[in-house]
């Protein structure tokens, strides 16, 4: 039926066609969902399609093809910083472009947009994109769109550490408004948000009711992307319920292998060797080094070394790398990252960098470290305020 179907098209729609370009966005949107190779060529090719549209000077067709685009997204690290920042570029020639009056789902698609690719920075200008498209998403009758848009307000809900709950209110409106208009991707995307949340508060009762609703969707949606976070969630789930260290790790490993062809490495890089080095940290066990992708920190090796430096007795350079050392990305991990650095800090002593990390963690007190993603953890962040202040009371 595929290959008859697709035939016929080729026959009867024009090459070049703004119809090929609509038709080719609808089948990359179905193509993200197949993760690895899939994905990796849906990412590409949606750039393609956007720069077709814009060489036919159509700015309504251009607007049309990259807002329709609305692959639900979970991490808030993007996997192609470059690929993504185009499409924002795009999105902003295009909301420039528009006439007066445009319709405003349009509009709202492409604020949307904005708001999930510029996902895991301090930009003030995708919040505010975010905070548009869902103002104008609920003054319209459009539950795809209103989806869309929480979607983009998820990905811009990072702005400070503590910010659990903001996110699990988001999940609760997309599971009750996908569920009663069967928007299966987002219902899915409802139900990580929500499993994430749950994790961060320690709810594991809740965690294992949304991530077992969550298999079952992908199940009958045939999305293997999903099978990724809920594989991640059970290894996390025996690290917070303190099954043995060596059943944690295996379950790790397993869980980063299960990752490594999904298409995705903006969650990748990096990730088993933060999981494997928190799950030593909670357990007060001495980080080791060891072969392969367990060292490999990725991005996050920046607030890794000033506490390893200074595990090692390299005192001065771990100050120096503190004195460097950057505040952590708005996104999933910043409270975890917050925590390694307030560990370096508090082991050379580095007063000004512990009250730093005290008040970016306050308003986390209530949550778990790391948890929020739903991939590791480091305790509860109050065990670390209460390290900090006593550290700063000395």
């Amino acid at each position: 039926m595929w290959a008859q179907t697709a035939a016929a098209y080729d026959r009867a729609v024009a090459t070049g066609s703004r119809a090929r370009l609509r038709s080719t966005v609808d089948l990359l949107r179905s193509l993200a969902t197949t993760g690895g190779e899939g994905l990796r060529v849906a990412q590409q090719q949606r750039l393609a399609t956007i720069a077709a549209a814009e060489e036919l000077g159509d700015v309504g067709l251009t607007a049309k093809v990259i807002g329709a685009y609305d692959v639900p997204a979970i991490w808030s690290r993007s996997d192609d910083p470059e690929n993504a920042a185009a499409v924002v570029a795009a999105a902003e020639r295009a909301l420039a472009s528009l006439p007066s009056g445009p319709v405003a789902s349009i509009r709202a698609r492409l604020l949307a947009t904005i708001a999930l690719e510029t996902r895991g920075s301090s930009d003030q200008r995708a919040a505010a994109a975010a905070r548009e498209a869902e103002q104008i998403a609920r003054s319209v009758d459009d539950p795809g769109l209103l989806a869309f848009a929480l979607n983009g307000a998820f990905m811009q809900s990072f702005s400070r550490a503590g910010l659990a709950g903001r996110r699990a209110a988001i999940a609760s409106e997309l599971i009750t408004l996908s569920s009663r208009h069967d928007l299966v991707t987002y219902e899915v995307l409802g139900h990580l948000i929500a499993m994430q949340s749950c994790c961060a508060i320690g709810d594991l009762t809740g965690a294992d009711h949304h991530a077992a609703a969550v298999d079952r969707l992908a199940e009958g949606y045939e999305s293997p992307l999903v099978a990724v976070f809920t594989q991640w969630f059970r290894a996390l789930r025996l690290a917070l319920t303190d099954a043995p260290f060596d059943d944690v790790i295996v379950a790790y490993r397993a869980a980063a292998s299960g990752l490594e062809n999904a298409g995705m490495p903006g969650l990748h890089h990096g990730l088993l060797a933060l999981a494997l080095l928190s799950l030593c940290l909670q357990r007060a066990h001495p980080p080791q080094a060891s072969d392969g992708g367990d060292t490999d920190w990725g991005p996050y090796e920046p607030w890794v070394r000033p506490l390893l430096l200074a595990t090692h007795h390299r005192k001065d350079e771990a100050t120096e790398a503190l004195r460097r050392l950057a505040d952590p990305p708005p996104d999933h991990l910043q409270e975890a990252l917050w925590c390694l650095t307030a560990r370096g800090a508090i082991a050379v002593n580095d007063r000004g960098m512990m009250a730093r990390a005290h008040q970016a963690l306050l308003p986390a007190e209530g949550e778990i470290a790391g948890a929020g993603s739903g991939l590791l953890t480091l305790g509860p962040v109050s065990n670390y305020l209460h390290e900090l202040a006593d550290a700063l009371a000395r």
